[in-house]
């Protein structure tokens, strides 16, 4: 069971800023071209989120949901269109900028897990408090590894963990910077069916303690179900759902 805490405040939420959409994605486009052509893979996303808002972006495989979720993150850079994370716009800056707000607003969990298997448990949750400088990294990583039930896991490796365990372990390097905005991938696509829904309990609990803006790319209806808004991507275009 997860303690009652109060969610972070954030400087953009506070008084007329708190108007501002925390993401606003503006007729955003991508296409690749190769030797067999141009391939349109995101046509004319339009849509903003407000902090603290929960989505679902659902759709079939190769619909376009990865790629967007990577170009919200600024991971990928759209072919036409602005995405803003708290009215910065993520593609007026360099690479270096946008790694900077990542590091700073943005948390990440992945299908894949995505842990440097080098390290372990508990420095895999320190590693984004020790890029952004805090001194107290290995004390608030070891809390959020408790919170996430790994309190007895924190010298283990990867290899040693389950799968479940380590998606335990990413959501805690998620959500251990306290993001403005989490980002997830596919969450529970490799993990058996109960290991999932406990994956997802602890995720949305997490979200809902810190103030979280989620956007989950799923194709489980019903996790998509539990979040407040799904965004369906078809064929390059979306659409509320």
């Amino acid at each position: 069971m997860l303690h009652a805490t109060t969610p972070a405040s954030h400087p953009a939420e506070v008084g007329a800023a708190a108007a501002t959409p925390l993401i606003a994605v503006d007729h955003v486009f991508k296409s690749v071209t190769d030797s067999a052509g141009t391939l349109d893979i995101l046509r004319d996303i339009d849509f903003s989120l407000a902090a603290r808002e929960t989505v679902a972006i659902v759709g079939a495989s190769g619909s376009g949901k990865s790629t967007l979720l990577s170009i919200i993150a600024g991971l990928d850079t759209p072919s036409r269109g602005t995405v803003r994370l708290g009215g910065q716009d993520l593609f007026a800056v360099d690479e270096d900028a946008r790694a900077a707000l990542r590091a700073r607003h943005i948390g990440f969990v992945f299908q894949s897990f995505q842990l440097n298997a080098n390290l372990t448990a508990l420095e895999n949750v320190m590693l984004p408090l020790e890029l952004t400088g805090r001194r107290d990294a290995r004390s608030l990583a070891t809390d959020m590894l408790r919170r996430v039930g790994l309190g007895e896991r924190l010298t283990h490796f990867p290899r040693v963990l389950s799968g479940g365990e380590q998606q335990r372990v990413a959501l805690a390097r998620a959500f251990v910077t306290q993001p403005r905005v989490l980002l997830a991938d596919e969450p529970t696509g490799s993990l058996d069916f109960a290991t999932g829904e406990h994956v997802m309990q602890l995720m949305f609990e997490l979200n809902r303690e810190l103030g979280t803006t989620l956007v989950l790319v799923t194709h489980d209806r019903q996790i998509a179900a539990r979040c407040e808004r799904r965004l369906v991507v078809e064929a390059g275009q979306c659409r509320e759902g």
